[in-house]
């Protein structure tokens, strides 16, 4: 099995966990672990990069990309913010080249700037994204942020109508974030023609990956929340070394030898 019907096959499966690396140190541990597939998470990237979310350029975060591709063995999808670009060909040339990376699928914004991009021109996009990787060879993971501060009155009805929309454009799974009621993701997995896809720790209502799973949600990501951990770990040590010079943020820590273990070529 190639690794996009790898990809592929997880989406019709009883759910699955999608974590997102920002590195290839991330990816491989998170390989290691066990996961079949990762991702990659653009704030996560940015935040390594010492840059707020969504202000790296495309050429930057594809080479992260590549990295984070080049690094591991399993299934890597892409989170390519909106494609990087004003128009369907820009989308389509930056699809292209990720699947040139080896990566098998992608997110795909809808919005730029935290503005909604008409429903037209989103759809558009990811048809051309879908000309430039045809569906044996790339999974696009249509994102739409109606419930992500650029959402209307009515974000249940926009969200239906969008994801049926990048549906019929192509797409292979919807990605919803920033919705965290239970019975309203129960209502879009079952009404969305396409797996749902919620990422996980994003909003102030926890709601574990077993929960979503029971709620229809077939593929749970993290977007920047293992980064987001990460860089927590590092202030908290900083925190402490300066408060008290005692050394509890060890506790847990990965040993040299571990790592040398696990990173060894």
């Amino acid at each position: 099995m190639t690794a996009v019907a790898a990809f592929r096959a997880l989406h019709r499966g009883p759910g699955f966990v999608l974590p997102n690396a920002w590195d290839p140190g991330s990816a491989r541990i998170l390989e290691q672990v066990g996961f079949p597939a990762l991702a990659t998470t653009s704030a996560g990237i940015a935040f390594a990069l010492g840059r707020p979310d969504a202000t790296v350029d495309r050429d930057t975060m594809l080479e992260q990309v590549a990295r984070i591709a080049a690094a591991v063995d399993v299934p890597v999808s892409a989170d390519l913010e909106a494609g990087y670009g004003a128009r369907p060909e820009d989308v389509a040339e930056t699809v292209a080249d990720v699947v040139e990376l080896g990566v098998v699928g992608a997110n795909l914004e809808d919005q730029i700037g935290g503005v909604l991009l008409d429903v037209d021109a989103a759809a558009a996009r990811i048809a051309a994204a879908r000309a430039a990787a045809p569906a044996e060879a790339f999974v696009i993971n249509a994102r739409t942020d109606t419930y992500f501060g650029a959402g209307s009155e009515d974000p249940f009805a926009e969200t239906l109508e969008r994801a049926t929309r990048y549906v019929a454009a192509g797409a292979d799974c919807v990605f919803v974030p920033g919705v965290d009621d239970a019975e309203t993701i129960r209502r879009l997995a079952a009404e969305i023609p396409a797996p749902l896809n919620i990422v996980a720790g994003l909003t102030a209502t926890l709601i574990d990956a077993p929960t979503l799973f029971s709620l229809g949600v077939k593929r749970v990501s993290l977007g920047g929340g293992i980064a987001r951990a990460a860089l927590g770990l590092v202030e908290r040590a900083g925190r402490e070394l300066l408060d008290s010079g005692t050394l509890h943020f060890l506790d847990g820590a990965a040993s040299y030898a571990d790592l040398q273990r696990r990173f060894a070529i």
